[in-house]
């Protein structure tokens, strides 16, 4: 969507912004816009195509028995070489960027055990994962640094909002009884996440089943899962995060980045504009934006010598696995947190051909992600079918309410001008849910197991809300079909600005407290989140 300067001041005036954002950075203009503002790095960039893209280790359990499998991760400190010729600290799952994948299967449970070796609280989400509440990171259920004193926080006196505070680890346990699909786990920690995610914790969590199985899709080194984030570097080589205070007291980011941090580093799996070497043949690319802000449209462009050319590709499935049909696309565009798994048949060139992985979206340094590099033919033994998966269809019609939720920037009542300041950056204003700031002792829904609910979401600027414990279905967007990108089940769902989109929600197995919010992070740890509790 292209939004110039004067439509997004008119729409920005229709929902009463413009007196209430007076200084305050909201979007990136440009032919483009995103919500949030540029962070320049402080070093030369690399150039693209010349690092080789990493695929993330593949996580061994410590312990297999009978009925489940379980994990032992540390989350600590390390130096990786990200930029060429220098090194960046990052805050990794095992000391690495992205974490270790977890592969698993549906049905089987998981256990992970997170051991937290940093000096700053954290809690740990499976995005993505149908969890007791106990396992899903509640963002006060917080897991404080190993050695610290009770009632310390790691970063100030831990305030309490009636969350479980463990010192040192804590065990999550994943049930798994959910389709196979692209899931990955990340911090979740209250007011912090944006920085936490920022320098290194966030890795895949990848579930299979009988039924993607018997497709055939391409796998072992044709499957590639590809996390793409955005950064930006320092003189140095550090991560460069425009935060308030370097120790989190207070948490928040300066005022110019409060709509969304924009890094001009494109990382795929933590590395800058990466390059790999593909055959002939089909490839699954397992799609991720793990970005704070930055939204992708994602293409495929064929250098050749009559030009550049695009390469249409199938995608096989979403957020929440595999679609029923494979849907042809020539773009794909991804929010933060959303995921899209394609398929991409590289005998459509011919060897030699550089592909070019390219982000419409983006400007300069962003308007590429990746290149694969078709250096040899290859066995093309891998046909998408016809007939994906089984999608149950949830019914709007036997839903037992309606719910709507406005994610929107707005003074906040409770705040004194100028005190917020101290807090967030933002003065009296907050990113609110329907008029509050997030707090842990208020529920914005009280859903009860097994019923249907159609949600109603409202945006003022660019807002990806995401919704914890269960998939949805989106229904429509403005009372218009849902947008392309909206089929299947869903648990982030892309909302442009002044937009409406109402989906349907059914809550399973599981009681107990959870959230929904905005995934541009900067806007969740500012307050746009929500608690419901199911019973």
């Amino acid at each position: 969507m292209s939004v110039s300067r004067r439509s997004f001041l008119r729409l920005a005036g229709g929902l009463g912004l413009v007196g209430a954002t007076a200084g305050l950075h909201l979007v990136d203009l440009g032919p483009r816009p995103q919500t949030g503002s540029l962070l320049r790095s402080g070093r030369p960039l690399p150039r693209p195509f010349a690092v080789p893209l990493p695929v993330p280790a593949v996580a061994r359990p410590a312990e297999s028995t009978g009925d489940v499998d379980r994990y032992e991760i540390v989350q600590r400190e390390a130096d990786a070489e990200i930029l060429p010729g220098t090194t960046t600290r990052v805050w990794g799952y095992d000391g690495t960027f992205p974490g270790p994948t977890i592969r698993a299967r549906r049905g089987r449970p998981v256990e992970v055990r997170f051991r937290n070796e940093l000096a700053v609280p954290t809690a740990v989400h499976l995005h993505g994962g149908h969890t007791p509440a106990d396992s899903d990171g509640y963002p006060t259920d917080l897991v404080l640094p190993a050695g610290a004193r009770a009632g310390r926080a790691g970063h100030g006196e831990h305030r309490d909002h009636g969350g479980e505070v463990v010192t040192g680890r804590r065990d999550h346990r994943y049930p798994l009884d959910q389709r196979a699909a692209t899931l990955w786990y990340h911090d979740h920690a209250m007011d912090v996440t944006g920085p936490h995610v920022y320098r290194g914790l966030a890795g895949f969590f990848l579930v299979g089943d009988d039924e993607d199985d018997a497709l055939g899709l391409p796998g072992d080194e044709r499957e590639l899962p590809l996390m793409i984030a955005d950064r930006a570097f320092d003189g140095d080589g550090a991560f460069l995060y425009p935060a308030l205070s370097p120790d989190e007291r207070p948490p928040g980011v300066e005022e110019r980045f409060m709509a969304g941090v924009l890094g001009d580093v494109v990382l795929v799996n933590g590395a800058p504009w990466p390059g790999h070497e593909v055959a002939r043949t089909t490839y699954r690319l397992r799609l991720l934006n793990a970005s704070n802000a930055r939204r992708y449209e994602l293409a495929l462009e064929a250098d050749g010598d009559a030009g550049t050319r695009p390469l249409a590709f199938s995608q096989v499935g979403t957020d929440g696995g595999l679609l029923e049909a494979p849907r042809r696309r020539a773009t794909v565009t991804l929010a933060p947190a959303e995921r899209a798994d394609v398929v991409v048949d590289f005998a459509a060139v011919p060897t030699g051909t550089r592909v070019v992985l390219a982000n419409r979206l983006g400007r300069g340094s962003t308007a590429r992600v990746m290149a694969f590099d078709v250096v040899r033919d290859g066995l093309d033994d891998a046909a998408v079918p016809e007939r994906l998966g089984e999608v149950e269809r949830l019914d709007p019609t036997e839903a037992v309410t309606t719910r709507t939720f406005a994610f929107q920037l707005q003074r906040d009542p409770g705040a004194e001008s100028g005190v917020g300041a101290d807090d967030t950056g933002l003065g009296p204003h907050r990113w609110m849910v329907s008029g509050r700031p997030f707090s842990p002792d208020h529920d914005h829904a009280t859903p009860r197991l097994g019923d249907v609910e159609v949600w109603r979401f409202l945006t003022d600027l660019h807002h990806p809300v995401h919704v914890h414990l269960d998939h949805f279905q989106v229904l429509a967007r403005n009372g218009r079909d849902p947008g392309p990108g909206d089929h299947g089940w869903k648990d982030t769902v892309d909302l442009l600005p002044g937009e409406t989109c109402e989906v349907a929600v059914r809550f399973t197995d599981h009681a107990g407290r959870y959230v929904f919010h905005c995934h541009n992070l900067e806007h969740e740890d500012m307050a746009m989140m929500a608690n419901f509790s199911v019973s």
